[in-house]
């Protein structure tokens, strides 16, 4: 890989690592769905130029916006808003990885051989230890709700797979112009005060709203597409490990994180056990739905 190449992965992790901790800031202050709403129509009002039709996909694009947008980011970002510890959310979303790699055996009829079920195993493995540490066990609620989110995003992700035409941006604009009407109206139904929390809520708030649109999506989605189309996936995916690594060193140093050694354990089990898969896959490119 160029070394202005690596330095773009690079780059495109630390902006994945800081989205937890500016998602964090966000919805301690704005409700969850609301928030991941606001996200959504400000992502879709800057990619209103490829809000293009796909024509005899979208009703699978529809599906897609439903589990990678609405689903997915609502028990990512309603999970985050329970767990204090914001390391331990950034290590649970690799879930994604594997729920990814066994979905596409039953939908794409993919092949998995016995080192990355070992990867699968010991990536779940690795977050039941996170459950277990004692400055994660009053938050099991909100890592479940993390855990749900990476489900949800894989299962958009093996659909996604099945579309192969269209671009990163036009999809992303679908997704976002999709998600945020039924993004408010469950707000209406399941959140309140919505209006006043925004108009009371700091520049960090804000400023999250348009950090995770803009940087998250636009910046870490679209950049990792341009990577992937230039070199294999086993190559570029290991490499995206360095966004949990970020995430929980942004988390200790920012937010105040103060992980115990069963976090620690868990942490290395899980980004093993993702690394093992990661460099035994070749057929899914390594963007990540949590971010």
């Amino acid at each position: 890989m160029a070394l202005q190449h690596l330095i773009f992965v690079v780059f495109i992790c630390l902006v994945w690592g800081f989205t937890f901790v500016a998602g964090k800031a966000s919805v301690v202050e704005l409700p969850p769905i609301f928030f991941t709403g606001l996200r959504f129509l400000c992502l879709s009002l800057v990619l209103v130029p490829f809000l293009k039709p796909v024509r005899g996909y979208m009703r699978h694009i529809f599906l897609i916006s439903l589990l990678m947008g609405s689903v997915h980011f609502s028990l990512f970002y309603g999970g985050m808003s329970l767990a204090s510890n914001v390391s331990a959310v950034a290590v649970a979303t690799q879930l994604a990885v594997p729920f990814s790699t066994i979905l596409s055996i039953f939908f794409l009829g993919e092949y998995v051989g016995w080192r990355r079920w070992f990867g699968i195993a010991i990536s779940f493995l690795g977050v039941v230890v996170i459950s277990f540490d004692p400055a994660i066990i009053d938050e099991r609620l909100g890592l479940l709700m993390v855990v749900g989110a990476a489900l949800a995003g894989s299962i958009g992700m093996v659909i996604m797979k099945r579309i192969t035409h269209t671009g990163v941006f036009q999809m992303q604009a679908w997704v976002a112009t999709f998600s945020w009407p039924l993004l408010f109206i469950f707000s209406v139904m399941f959140e309140q005060n919505q209006m006043a929390s925004l108009m009371n809520a700091s520049w960090m708030a804000i400023g999250g709203i348009f950090y995770t649109a803009l940087g998250a999506s636009l910046v870490g989605h679209a950049g990792m597409y341009y990577l992937v189309q230039r070199y294999d996936v086993s190559l570029v995916s290991p490499l995206t490990l360095l966004a949990p690594v970020f995430g929980i060193s942004f988390g200790v140093l920012l937010w105040g994180d103060e992980p115990g050694i069963r976090f620690w354990l868990g942490s290395v089990l899980t980004l093993f056990g993702v690394l093992v898969i990661a460099l035994r896959r070749k057929e899914m490119p390594a963007v990540n739905a949590n971010l």
